[in-house]
């Protein structure tokens, strides 16, 4: 009776499986085909897509959709995003619909250019700050560190480099990036997933906000309608700056591949200069699309300043629109440069 039963349910088990959701229906055979090689292909080309019909059925038409926005089957990529993107074929065919997809990567078409820089002034900084982000408000300069315990906001008198305000974050955060916009200052935490906004004249913490998609923060900027944010991947994501909810990002690619570890950022001039973490050096991006359309080497400033055991890499980047001059700094850096950015 025992074996009976064991052989019932086994018979029932098998019965429910091959007649459970999505086991009856087997697929008709479509799959996408294009012109990008090895998955690869550059902005300034023409996307070519056409429809691989295994099985030979009769299709009534097919519509496509690159990152979500329907295209035609040979597309010009030039104002498309960079990065990672899906293209979706929705088939019609025999009364039936079905849908397909594949992944293809957008790379910009030309190479960043090489910048150089000159060092128009030098001004102390507190060697104690390990600085996560920097801007300009009103010809004062505002600052964000990081470290468990000892995370600060900083209002700053930079050619003095004297404190004029100071609050300390809660030991179980970390400070990263910061941005003003609107009289308020917004601050990242590393991987708190919180950020917090303060008045910009008295330092009172106003509100707080939880990250979406990004899992982490790490640099703040803004060009007054749109504040975006870096999470240390090649994405940046875009801010409504009413409700701080991430609404779409960019990925930052050059004509090679993706730029990983995007840091502190600074909106100068309608470009994105973005400080790369572990990396002496600023990646200019096209918010428009992430494309890499320069990059400065900032790895000699770096024995300009003390050296000690704590010295850590260039991070921390300010424009003046006072003096219209670049300001760079680093973790552990005694020192604040005012530089210009001169095309080798």
């Amino acid at each position: 009776m025992k074996t009976f039963k064991h052989l019932l349910i086994i018979f029932l088990a098998g019965l429910i499986i091959s007649c459970g959701p999505g086991n009856g229906k087997k697929k008709s055979g479509f799959s996408i085909i294009t012109n990008a090689n090895k998955g690869d292909i550059s902005s300034d080309k023409v996307l070519s897509i056409s429809l691989k019909n295994k099985r030979n059925h009769v299709i009534d038409s097919v519509s496509y959709t690159l990152d979500g926005k329907k295209i035609s089957d040979n597309f010009q990529l030039n104002n498309s995003k960079l990065g990672k993107q899906t293209i979706e074929a929705t088939v019609y065919f025999n009364s039936e619909k079905e849908t397909v997809t594949t992944a293809i990567t957008i790379l910009n078409n030309e190479p960043p250019k090489v910048y150089s820089y000159k060092v128009i002034n030098e001004y102390p900084h507190d060697i104690t700050s390990y600085t996560q982000g920097i801007e300009f408000f009103n010809d004062t300069l505002y600052e964000s560190t990081g470290q468990y315990k000892e995370s600060k906001l900083r209002k700053i008198d930079y050619r003095t480099g004297n404190i004029i305000k100071n609050i300390n974050l809660s030991d179980e955060y970390f400070g990263e990036g910061l941005t003003i916009l609107n009289d308020k200052i917004f601050q990242l935490t590393w991987r708190e997933d919180t950020g917090f906004v303060y008045d910009v004249n008295s330092f009172d913490k106003i509100s707080s906000f939880k990250y979406g998609n990004s899992k982490e923060g790490w640099g703040l900027c803004n060009n007054e309608s749109t504040i975006y944010k870096s999470d240390g991947t090649e994405k940046i994501w875009l801010l409504n700056p009413e409700t701080l909810a991430e609404e779409s990002f960019i990925q930052v690619f050059t004509n090679k591949g993706k730029i990983i570890g995007i840091n502190e950022m600074e909106w100068i001039d309608g470009k994105i200069y973005a400080n790369r973490y572990q990396k002496d050096g600023v990646a200019i991006i096209n918010p428009k699309n992430g494309a890499v359309t320069g990059v400065i080497n900032f790895s000699p400033l770096k024995k300009l300043v003390k050296q000690h055991e704590k010295l850590d890499v260039l991070n921390g980047i300010a424009y003046n629109t006072k003096t219209n001059t670049i300001f760079v700094t680093g973790k552990h850096w005694d020192k604040l440069f005012e530089i210009e950015v001169v095309e080798k």
